[in-house]
Parts: C-alpha cells; structure tokens; sequence
C-alpha cells in the first residue's frame, strides 16, 4: 500500500510505530546535519527528519526533493524535541528510513501556502494547484459538509431528491439563456435551466409531494463581481401548503446549517419584515440587520428653508452614523464621492454634525437653524456624537443610494462582522414592476408566483398594487434564498401571462406543457430555492462565492484554466448548420 496512515492524522499516541506516508513536498529545510522535509496532503502536514549522520545517502536524496515533488516514505513516529502546536500533527515527527518518489515536478508558478504569493488570474488559471492550499480545500470541504446537512435534513423531512433535465426549452422571461444548439433537430435549440422551476411544478402535479435538488443552474447575465455564469441552488417545492408552512420548514432548514456547520443556535423564531418597511428602512430587499442605523425620511422637516436640493426634491432621507461627529472634511469628501460612484448615482451629500455639548453643525447651515436641525436628529435619533448624513432625489434612487451609503459605514466602523449571523424572512413583496422603456410589466419573481388572494380582484385594473406570495431569506444583507406559493390553476396562470403581455397563442407555445397539466388536478403548492454557493461562502465567512466552487469562472465568464469559451471547428459548425457572423470591432 502507499500509505498506512495520513499526513493528519498521527500523534504522540502513535510513537514508536513503524509507519508509511505519501504526499507532497510542502517545504524542506538543511540545517547541517540534519534535513527536515514537511509532508502535505489534504489531511494536513507532517515533518520528516533526515540525519547526516546515521544515513547520509538518505539525507542527500531528502535535499535533492524539489517542491510539489510526490513521495512516499516509510519510517518511525518519534516525539518532537522542538513541537509546533499550532498543527495537530506538531508533537511528533518521522524517523526516516526510505523514499520513493513517485512523481517529480516543476517548480510551481506560486507557492503553495495560505499567504500565497499568486495573483487571482495566476491561481485560476492553476486552479488543480490552487486547490492544494488549505484555505481553499477547507472551503470546498465545507461545501461537502453543507451537501450533506441539506441531504440529511430534507430527507429526514419526508422529501424526495429527483433530477431534473438540463437541456429544456428557451424561455424569453428572465435571464438570458444559454441555448444548445440540435445537431438531430437542425436549426432548433436547447437551453441550459435558468432553475428547474416549471419541472419541480410539473413533480406537484404528479403527486410527489415533496421535491427537492441540489442542482446546477445557468444564466447569461450580466457580469457582477460575485456572480457566476453557472451556479447550484438547493432547489424545493411541497405540495398542500401554505406560505407559514414554507418558511417554518425551511427555518429549520437554516437552524439545522448553523447548527451542524458552526455550532450555532438561535432562540427565536427569525424575524419577518415586509418588503416596503425592508425597502424604506434599510434602502434594499435584502438588509444587512446586524446593525442599526436605520433610514428615516425627514422630507416635511426640512422641505421649504430656500435649500434648492430639499426644496426641490421628492425626498429626502438621512441616517445617524454613531459616533462619527468627529469625522474631518477629508473623511466627510471620501463620503460624498462614494455616493456620487456611477453605480450609485447620487448627486451629493448633506451632513450635520451632532456634537457632544448638544449642538448640532451642518453643511447647510445656511438654511437651517439650531432647533431645525435638533428636530432632523430627533428624526433619525441621533445623540450626541453622532454624524447625520443627509441625501434628496426621487425616494427609489434616494433609498438605494442611502442603503449602500449605511452598508458603507457599518464596513467602515467594524459592524459587519462576519463571526454574527442575522437571519430574517423578507415577505409581501410586489408581484409585477413596471418597466418604462419597454412598456410593460414584468413579474418581480416569476411569471408562476401566485398572488395574494385578496390582490386578484386588481390584477387587470391595477397590476402595481397586487403584493406576491413570495418570501426571501436574507441573512448578513445577502438574499440566501427566495420562493413563493405558485399558481396552481389553468385561469389564474393564463391571467398572468395576458398581464405580462403575452398573446393565447404565445402562452401556449412557451408555457403550454404547464397550462395543460393544470387542467388535471394540480394541488396547492409552494417552494424556494435557496443560492448554494452563496450560503456556502456566508458560512465561511467570506463575500467571494468564487473561493468555494471548485472550477469556477473568472469576472469575464471565462475558464482562464482550460480557455473557455473557444471557438469549434469548421466541420462542428457545418454539422449544427451554424454560420458565424463576425462583429466589426
């Protein structure tokens, strides 16, 4: 055998056995007489000793082991005169007896430590490499553990795990597709699922009850910094339920992660928060509630003092930043530019400084006296020490830009910790959002989203005011999952598709595989579909999903390790009845 034991695994337990290791050179030292090798593989690292001498020709063969160079040795397990107990292996070393190297290797590109000297692209394009750091196994080590939680929950819960297909029917709602072109059907296309959302609809129908996936999904969007083109959810759906139903279940989903993955429990229930107190208090669906400093409209207080952006504007918000009062005219610009950034938009910033003998000082000044000022930090409740940072624009654009202005100063004052975890459920979310340039609705979700009952009755008279039966899991102001209760009715889902502007006959080409199973006995029924790497990364306490996918894209959507996309042959092209047109650049 090449190994009777790991590289992680041996202890002082183990002294004096006679023992057989294979692995990687993860470093070697000569110090003389004595030459000391650190042996790696994914368990951890051991120490081999090779002395001058007792076996001086083994000695020379350890120094002639280059980096990465893979071995096998045999030898005793003795205790430590020097014990490094920051590793678990620290209280013993390998008396050497013999090498075999079953594999040499080049000198990496980078080195092979946790504080590696590799830049993004270098490590992505080495990624098998890469993968050999233990930061990064530990993280796609967590995921494996995540996998199985989710696996050993749901089926503990009664569900199912069922396959979905991955060549289905291109949609136009949504995302952009990835289309697969037919080489048996010329000129038709597969597209790659965006989710398995009408399949696991389609598993209600069929009386399965209870479904879920873990199961990889793909989008042609836009790139983001933390998105992927493809990407895994944990995909679910039950059948006779209702919305409490969803969000008790899969809350005991996210109580059974915190528990089995980081020792966590919480004592209440999470909490709920609409998606218009979430949007006017936090500026975004998704709140980051790990802190306070919460937006407040102060529009009437300050509307009507000759200040042009005030006066002028629809409204005007502001958050007390605590104990910032003292923040100097260098730090206060720093503000102003993050919020005029081109992703943010925001025209300029306003701010008033609450100061520890009570007075209150502002950029505007001019237009606004001690008592006005002291209603607006009444407004916001801020105290004494505090800075109050003001913007005015319309209330949508103001919201959002006071919500990444608010996330900015919790990063900058350490609120953001990544060791807290704050849970909450975002529901009563808008069912349709009216886009002006196209001129028409759009489903907020889905066009399968199921709308209040109480809200039909508007459907074709006031589309903007019907709320969804939708919810969100938001935790650390990222959206970890969302879902809804669906429509289960041929009448209602036809309804939805004549107010999102489709024609009879449009429905029924894209959607008639639905519509027709409608007509036999769907039941009542609801899901959600959970961001796999996302929470996966949250877990691990990180904002990059990247750092847990094994093989994943770069920013540009590319796979800088294989180089893809790339083109395909001539005859591949003829064979799909494809024709390529070049873009003039």
């Amino acid at each position: 055998m090449y190994r009777t034991h790991t590289c992680g695994e041996l202890s002082i337990s183990n002294k004096g056995e006679n023992v057989t290791l294979s692995g990687w050179v993860q470093r070697s030292r000569d110090l003389g007489g004595m030459t000391f090798v650190d042996l790696r593989d994914r368990y951890g690292i051991t120490q081999l000793v090779f002395n001058m001498e007792t076996d001086a020709a083994l000695c020379l063969q350890a120094r002639k082991l280059g980096r990465e160079f893979v071995i096998q040795v045999s030898g005793t397990v003795a205790e430590r005169s020097s014990k490094n107990m920051k590793l678990p292996t620290g209280e013993i070393e390998i008396i050497t007896e013999s090498i075999t190297v079953l594999n040499t290797s080049d000198i990496p590109p980078f080195t092979i430590e946790d504080n590696t000297d590799g830049g993004d692209e270098l490590r992505m394009k080495y990624r098998y490499l890469d993968l050999r750091r233990q930061g990064v196994r530990s993280n796609i080590i967590l995921r494996h553990k995540m996998a199985q939680e989710v696996r050993r929950y749901l089926d503990g819960q009664g569900f199912i795990e069922v396959e979905t297909p991955v060549l289905i029917k291109s949609t136009p709602e949504g995302a952009r597709d990835f289309v697969v072109p037919s080489r048996l059907h010329n000129g038709d296309f597969y597209a790659l699922p965006q989710s398995p959302q009408t399949f696991k609809q389609l598993l209600m129908v069929a009386g399965f009850d209870k479904y879920f996936q873990i199961v990889k999904c793909f989008r042609d969007e836009d790139l983001r910094a933390d998105r992927q083109p493809e990407f895994t959810q944990i995909d679910c759906e039950m059948s006779f339920i209702h919305q409490d139903d969803i969000l008790k279940m899969f809350e005991g989903l996210a109580r059974h992660l915190f528990r089995e993955i980081k020792g966590l429990e919480f004592e209440k229930e999470f909490p709920r928060m609409a998606y218009e107190e979430a949007m006017s208090r936090y500026g975004t669906d998704k709140p980051d509630i790990r802190f306070g400093m919460s937006i407040s409209e102060i529009t009437a207080a300050v509307r009507g003092k000759g200040f042009p952006p005030f006066d002028d504007a629809e409204y005007v918000g502001a958050i007390a930043a605590t104990g910032c009062a003292g923040y100097t005219r260098k730090q206060l610009d720093g503000l102003t530019e993050f919020v005029r950034r081109p992703q943010i938009g925001a025209k300029g910033l306003v701010w008033a400084r609450f100061e520890a003998d009570g007075t209150v000082k502002s950029s505007a000044d001019k237009y606004y006296g001690h008592d006005e000022l002291l209603k607006v930090a009444g407004l916001t409740g801020a105290v004494a020490g505090d800075l109050i940072l003001m913007m005015a624009g319309e209330r949508e654009k103001t919201l959002t830009a006071l919500g990444e202005l608010r996330l900015e100063m919790g990063r900058m004052l350490g609120l953001r910790n990544a060791s807290v975890y704050a849970p909450l459920w975002v529901v009563d979310f808008p069912l349709l959002e009216w886009d002006a340039d196209t001129g028409r609705w759009y489903a907020k979700h889905h066009p399968f989203t199921a709308p209040k009952p109480e809200d039909i009755q508007y459907m074709e008279t006031d589309p903007g005011r019907v709320h969804a039966n939708a919810y969100d899991l938001v935790i650390n102001g990222t959206e970890i999952g969302g879902g809804s209760i669906r429509i289960h009715d041929r009448e209602t889902q036809s309804l939805m598709f004549r107010t999102l502007g489709f024609t009879e006959e449009e429905a029924q080409k894209q959607f008639g595989f639905l519509l027709n199973a409608f007509r036999y006995g769907a039941p009542p029924h609801g899901g959600i579909a959970f961001g796999f790497d996302r929470w996966t990364a949250i877990m691990g306490g990180s904002d990059t999903i990247r750092d847990f996918i094994a093989f994943p894209k770069n920013n540009q959507a590319r796979d800088v390790m294989i180089d893809t996309p790339a083109s395909i042959k001539q005859e591949q092209l003829d064979e799909l009845g494809i024709v390529i047109r070049k873009e003039n650049k």
